[in-house]
């Protein structure tokens, strides 16, 4: 029964076509024994004694991964940091002893029995439990309220799943995906009403939240960013650059609308101007994102070189929702963004001020052009972008939020 439960959240956080291809690649998965406490880290392991903590994700967070990862990593560390005991459960079971020993480092125990067993062995203990993202509340919010009756539980929603489908379905015009954009708004909404305390990355979407469920506790958490600082200026950076995993439909779209409509007018410019794409790459997307001057990636475990090599990040994206992690992982670089109304939601952002904001294809090009060949344009965007991550997204930022939403 839990395995169904599991294929029918990925089903609501994924679609069919990622949900089976997950499938396929843990079947393909040779089986690897459990995690050695010597090898990740855990006789060293000490959790405190402070109030204890369920957190519950899709999957373990690896930072190098995504940008929903490196909140939920960061986060993990804030919470240790203010004393409190953290358990772990990854409802996809396809952590690794790496995932293991990245969590035990920072004091958080990844647990990988049953959590049935679990919850009914150590649920009355718990003070907090945090469930990410609204498949995850939606499979375990009853459960906890049953086995933890006395815990408070946190909906963490990352990004509000039924605005990001709405939007797709108006970009698509179909009316199959507005009829599931309402459905995962129907369902969203009885888990905010349900749950002690919300968390979402975004002003816009904390306004949206106190029309549609005013009588919620509804509470601002955003992404958590280190500020990395310039390490290289203008004259030493080429190309373009845009970072995204390309299993999230959002990023797919904004790749093949920008490498159709918006590349080609940069390259009658400037035609040695290439186009570096660097996330996980589905079979699909890399067969769909060939092109001239297109440079594909995949993931990389460092994006420094990138991040202090290219002149120009770009966010094109023209639907979804949250706060978008890959805006924010630039300005923390000094790299200048030009970027779309719906990429720019919720990122303190004023266009021409710490970033150019551009929806056409020939708009978006034209802003391109300005920042690729303007150095005190580009300057003037560097350094206002390092300060938008120090006064909204950084860790010191953060910690105040936590220590105001998370008080013992």
């Amino acid at each position: 029964m839990h395995q169904y439960r599991r294929v029918l959240a990925s089903l609501r956080l994924r679609g069919w076509a990622s949900t089976w291809r997950r499938i396929a690649q843990a079947l393909a998965r040779p089986h690897a024994p459990g995690p050695d406490p010597t090898a990740t880290g855990h006789l060293h392991f000490e959790p405190g004694n402070g109030p204890r903590m369920l957190v519950v994700d899709a999957s373990a967070p690896d930072p190098t991964r995504d940008s929903g990862s490196l909140r939920m990593h960061s986060l993990l560390e804030l919470l240790r940091e203010e004393g409190w005991r953290i358990d772990f459960f990854a409802d996809d079971g396809a952590a690794a002893p790496a995932d293991t020993k990245r969590l035990a480092d920072i004091g958080v125990a990844l647990r990988n029995e049953n959590i049935v067993r679990w919850l009914r062995s150590e649920g009355r203990e718990l003070h907090t439990v945090l469930l990410s993202r609204a498949p995850i509340a939606d499979q375990y919010q009853a459960l906890v309220r049953k086995l933890a009756p006395t815990a408070r539980i946190v909906f963490d929603t990352v990004d509000l799943h039924f605005l990001r489908e709405k939007r797709g379905a108006d970009l698509m015009q179909s009316p199959a995906l507005r009829r599931h954009a309402d459905a995962t708004l129907r369902r969203e909404l009885s888990l905010i009403r349900a749950s002690d305390l919300c968390l979402v990355v975004s002003s816009e979407e904390q306004r949206i939240l106190a029309e549609l469920a005013p009588r919620s506790r509804v509470e601002l958490l955003s992404n958590i960013h280190r500020v990395h600082g310039r390490n290289a200026d203008y004259e030493e950076r080429r190309d373009l650059l845009f970072v995204g995993g390309f299993s999230h439909p959002p990023n797919l779209d904004a790749m093949k609308w920008f490498i159709a409509e918006v590349l080609p007018i940069v390259r009658e410019r400037i035609p040695d101007v290439s186009l570096h794409i660097v996330g996980d790459l589905t079979p699909q997307a890399s067969a769909e994102l060939q092109g001239t001057g297109v440079r594909l990636h995949g993931r990389v475990e460092n994006l420094d070189p990138y991040m202090d090599g290219c002149r120009l990040s770009v966010a094109p994206l023209r639907f979804g929702a949250g706060v978008k992690g890959k805006v924010n992982m630039a300005m923390s670089y000094g790299l200048p963004v030009v970027l779309t109304p719906v990429a720019a939601e919720g990122m303190h952002l004023t266009d021409g001020e710490e970033a150019l904001i551009a929806e056409s294809p020939e708009d978006f090009a034209a802003a391109i052009l300005r920042v690729y060949r303007e150095p005190a344009l580009w300057s003037r965007l560097s350094d206002a972008g390092l300060r938008n991550i120090q006064q909204h997204f950084s860790v010191d930022v953060a910690r105040r939020q936590v220590q105001r939403l998370f008080a013992h």
